[in-house]
């Protein structure tokens, strides 16, 4: 069977557009003019204004809580809150003072860099130093004059102008106590001893409780003696409760470097052996000559007849009594010291 024969198709013809149609050239927008003051000019290009559009930063910038500061009630309010918190202040000075004076407190924290450095040397070699008298700023018919605390039985008489000495703060005289020392001291060794603690394995939270209780109880055990020493031999002066506070605290010093040192040379075995006793008898001996010429002027003050000065002392004592207040000063300096550094470091 044959196909059947078509005739042939024509070629085929793309379509070809009627009606060319140009794209449009995109070109930026001109450069804004200056709007007139009559407000929407027309322009494609310029932001059509916006109905009730407060300024920036004018009064209603926050809404309805636009005009909160110059309500009279939220004033009043603002007025009743600076009195509160005045009268607040103002009633916790009052009963802090009772117990602690703020402003002689401040005098034991004027230290700079230099003098730390140097306190904390002399703490640890204090074989060589002198003078160890504290320096003294005089006033006298509005003229301050600073010098060495002489003893009391040298100075002049006062004139007939009124005349006042203090000592100097600790910044300006190296053997003036401080308490910047003592106390980072002890933050220091109750820190210590809780890395210690953790380097063998045996570290607890309670730990840090442990080591600042001992720390504080031989400190305030040391400070009550000291006092009642004090107490029973007639030694009185201006500012010497918070000098044996400061003083006590320069054991910390001798203890850290006894544990550090006697740590790394022992291999974490503790303060036992050769060196870990031959740093602490140097560290317990350098604290007990440091304690003895420094609580000199407070445990043996010098008789002051004319009562001037920042030491309020009796007459010239006997000499029995004079024997009396060596002996302590030793006492306290030696034995006292070789046994609470031994329970801190110990412990």
């Amino acid at each position: 069977m044959q196909r059947p024969t078509y005739p042939q198709s024509p070629p085929l013809h793309h379509p070809v557009p009627q009606h060319v149609s140009t794209v449009p050239q995109l070109r930026s927008p001109p450069p804004p003019s200056l709007q007139p003051q009559g407000g929407y000019d027309g322009s494609p290009y310029q932001q059509q204004p916006q109905q009730n559009r407060a300024p920036s930063g004018g009064p209603n910038m926050f809404g309805q809580y636009g005009n909160f500061i110059n309500d009279p009630a939220a004033h009043m309010a603002s007025q009743f809150g600076q009195t509160a918190f005045r009268q607040g202040q103002e009633y916790l000075e009052q009963n802090v003072n009772r117990f602690v004076n703020v402003s002689a407190l401040k005098h034991y924290f004027t230290v700079t860099n230099s003098y730390v450095i140097n306190k904390l040397f002399l703490v640890l070699f204090p074989w060589r130093h002198k003078p160890w008298t504290r320096r003294q700023a005089t006033s006298s018919g509005g003229a301050s004059v600073v010098g060495i605390a002489a003893p009391q039985e040298a100075q002049p008489p006062p004139s007939s102008a009124a005349a006042a000495a203090w000592y100097l703060p600790p910044r300006d005289d190296i053997n003036s106590p401080d308490m910047y020392i003592p106390v980072m001291s002890l933050v220091t060794y109750i820190f210590l001893q809780a890395l210690i603690s953790g380097l063998r394995g045996q570290f607890q939270p309670e730990l840090f409780g442990y080591i600042a209780t001992t720390a504080l109880v031989v400190v305030i055990v040391e400070i009550l003696g000291l006092k009642l020493g004090c107490y029973l031999l007639s030694i009185s002066n201006a500012s010497q409760l918070l000098d044996l506070v400061a003083y006590s605290g320069y054991k910390f010093v001798g203890v850290i470097v006894t544990i550090a040192v006697a740590e790394v040379v022992n291999g974490g075995k503790g303060t036992g052996g050769w060196v870990g006793w031959g740093v602490f008898i140097y560290t317990f001996l350098a604290n007990s000559l440091f304690l003895m010429r420094s609580l000199k002027y407070v445990l043996l003050p010098e008789s002051n007849e004319n009562n001037r000065g920042p030491m309020q002392t009796h007459p010239l004592d006997s000499r029995a009594k004079r024997n009396q207040r060596t002996q302590f000063l030793f006492f306290y300096s030696y034995i006292v010291q070789l046994f609470f550094m031994w329970i801190l470091c110990r412990s």
